[in-house]
């Protein structure tokens, strides 16, 4: 008997034939083979994601190896999708071509934007892409060699795909119609039930057994668990906003509004200019370094209080909202954010409330007028109209940014030729980071302290930034001085500014970025931005204390003389209750902190309502119309009509 080695061919393949070793045994091994290669480049895939998002060995390998975290479920779902993206293609392993960028460049980005800001990549970032895109300019010109290696990155990288996916297509083994059927058959099924039990919303025993615990609350702790691209997947829904337990029309129907009288309560309709200075903060705040001369004098005089921002370097349109609308974030699934997601229809806002009261209710922002969906979200919020950098005129600029000096005179011109009594509400841009040493001709704030001179450049430019904010107020209260009717100037901060190792190197903080959780003093140091409420003829409200974003809108109505059932009646309860209501921490009027009041099997009451009436009027049915925002009412129907 000849024992000569015999070759099957089938397709592209060549099975050989020995004795005892037959063809389908052949096959069973090849696939076998092809499967774990799949499953190799499916786990090096996951610990490269991790590597580059985590920064370190050590926690990359704890995250790999750690049973009761779910890298073994998140190694099974990448080698489903291989598998599924391979049949789709008919050729074996290309789908590692087309995967892997996918996997590899979001983690680039997370570990970016976790360099500048404290949260990691959501999906909801891709949203305002555009936004990116416009900064670019400007983090160009403060790390020219770093945009210089990340676009000869992705230039060699499109190089590289592009050739490994026609080095695939020719060379990779094709698969036949029955393999790529079961290819397809075993994981496409699969991955759509995986899907299906990632929706946190719903309890899932499966993905407890799979080590998948979506923690919605703590979105580090969330990325750390779970790893990147699971995290990432569980925050996909996070635009479909479920109502709160018990909500419905007689849940409303039982909170109790108090009899208000209707427009103001004591004096005429007073104009009202509210600004939202970019980036504005204290920065005596910084240990072991000294600036003189003092350059907030103006704000430290006038100050009220304190801003507490649910923010930190940067999502001004997430504290906007909470100014606007007296509604809160925490209400909000953690990353969301309300003006790219959830502003589709008119919602009640100090611009509609204005407007019941005979204003003309205006936004005002140099800069391009899509940025943060701001056109249409000013639309829903019911302004008359908004002056962008399309429609007003040139300003002078700081770097590339408007100048804080350019926007108040064009505030003053604007407001000169009202007839009418107004509401403002402008949004400063100067104080945009990043802070290049070459911002302004002359920086007239001397730092003295130990810091690296690149840190003490940094400060140099923010603190002249802050000088020329607070001479831009003054000019502003010295011409509204001049007024016969009332002016009431109101002025705070977003949120801290995105000084990067200045707070390290002062030891301000541990890292470049805030806590999202800690104790009260670590949160108020970290999130507290100052706050001006200023009227031309009574002067500054003092002892406001630290207050949430929701809250500036009952403070600007009391100051105005004007009662409103919400905005000083309900929002004015908790208000007497509690000063800051964010999604960790509630801090009360006695200075007492209640940390993960949200997590309790029983959330306040005065809570509750203020979730249900938030939810009422952004998601539900607004049964609360006629009770609460019975003014805003017919402003409702006109905005829905042209919507």
């Amino acid at each position: 008997m000849a024992s000569i080695d015999s070759a099957v061919a089938r397709g592209s393949r060549v099975y050989v034939d020995r004795p005892g070793f037959t063809a389908r045994h052949a096959k069973t091994l090849a696939a076998t083979r092809s499967a774990l290669f799949s499953l190799f480049v499916a786990a090096a895939l996951v610990f490269a994601v991790e590597l580059i998002v985590r920064q370190s060995m050590a926690d990359t390998l704890a995250y790999m190896l750690d049973p009761t975290r779910p890298a073994l479920t998140t190694v099974g779902a990448f080698f489903l999708m291989l598998l599924a993206v391979d049949g789709i293609f008919g050729r074996e392993h290309k789908s590692a071509v087309v995967i892997a960028p996918l996997a590899i460049i979001p983690a680039v980005v997370c570990q970016q934007k976790q360099v500048f800001l404290s949260d990691p990549l959501y999906p909801t970032d891709f949203l305002f892409g555009r936004q990116i895109m416009e900064l670019m300019p400007v983090l160009v010109k403060d790390r020219p060699w770093t945009a210089v290696g990340i676009v000869v990155g992705l230039i060699a990288a499109v190089a590289a795909i592009g050739l490994l996916l026609r080095y695939a297509w020719r060379n990779f083994p094709k698969l036949t119609r029955r393999e790529r059927i079961a290819r397809a058959a075993f994981a496409l099924p699969l991955l759509f039930a995986f899907w299906h039990i990632m929706d946190y919303n719903q309890f899932s025993w499966i993905r407890d057994r799979l080590k998948v615990i979506p923690i919605m609350w703590d979105q580090t702790e969330n990325y750390k668990h779970n790893g990147f691209a699971l995290a990432f997947a569980i925050n996909l829904p996070m635009a479909n906003v479920s109502a709160p337990a018990g909500y419905m029309a007689d849940a409303i129907d039982r909170i109790p509004v108090k009899p208000l009288p209707a427009g103001t309560s004591h004096r005429g309709k007073p104009d009202v200019i509210v600004l939202m200075s970019e980036s504005f903060w204290d920065p005596t705040r910084l240990p072991n370094v000294k600036l003189s001369p003092d350059p907030m004098p103006t704000i430290r005089e006038m100050q009220s209080g304190n801003v507490f921002s649910p923010e930190f370097g940067g999502m001004t349109a997430n504290v906007e909202f909470e100014a606007l609308t007296g509604f809160s974030n925490a209400f909000l699934p953690y990353g969301s954010i309300p003006y790219q997601q959830y502003i589709r229809n008119p919602i009640p806002s100090l611009a509609t409330f204005f407007r019941g009261e005979g204003y003309v209710s205006r936004a005002i922002h140099p800069f391009q007028s899509w940025f943060w969906n701001r056109t249409a979200v000013y639309k829903a919020f019911g302004f008359d109209t908004f002056k962008s950098e399309e429609n007003m005129p040139p300003m002078q600029k700081r770097g590339i940014f408007a100048s804080d000096e350019s926007l108040t005179h064009e505030i003053i011109r604007q407001a000169d030729a009202m007839d009418d009594p107004f509401f403002f509400f402008a949004v400063t841009l100067q104080g945009h980071g990043p802070y290049e040493a070459n911002r302004y001709a002359k920086n007239t704030i001397k730092v003295e302290g130990n810091l690296p001179e690149s840190d003490r450049q940094v400060l140099e430019t923010y603190a002249q930034g802050i000088k020329e904010a607070d001479e831009s107020l003054k000019k502003l209260m010295d011409w509204a001085k001049k007024r016969d009717r009332e002016t009431i100037i109101v002025l705070f901060g977003d949120h801290l500014p995105p000084l990067n190792t200045v707070y390290t190197s002062t030891g301000f903080m541990k890292g470049v970025t805030a806590e999202r959780k800690g104790s009260k003093d670590q949160m108020k140091a970290q999130h507290e931005t100052p706050l001006v409420v200023w009227s031309n003829q009574t002067g500054p409200r003092k002892n406001v204390g630290t207050i949430s974003p929701a809250f500036l809108s009952y403070q600007i109505l009391k100051q105005s003389g004007y009662e409103h059932p919400y905005y000083t009646g309900f929002l004015g309860k908790v208000h007497d209750q509690y000063r800051v209501v964010d999604r960790y921490m509630l801090i009360r009027r006695n200075g007492k902190e209640v940390a993960e009041w949200s997590r309790q099997p029983k959330v306040p009451a005065l809570l509750r309502d203020y979730r249900f009436l938030q939810h009422d009027m952004m998601f539900g049915d607004r049964f609360s119309t006629d009770r609460f925002f019975k003014s805003h009412a017919d402003l409702f129907a006109s905005a829905a009509e042209t919507h």
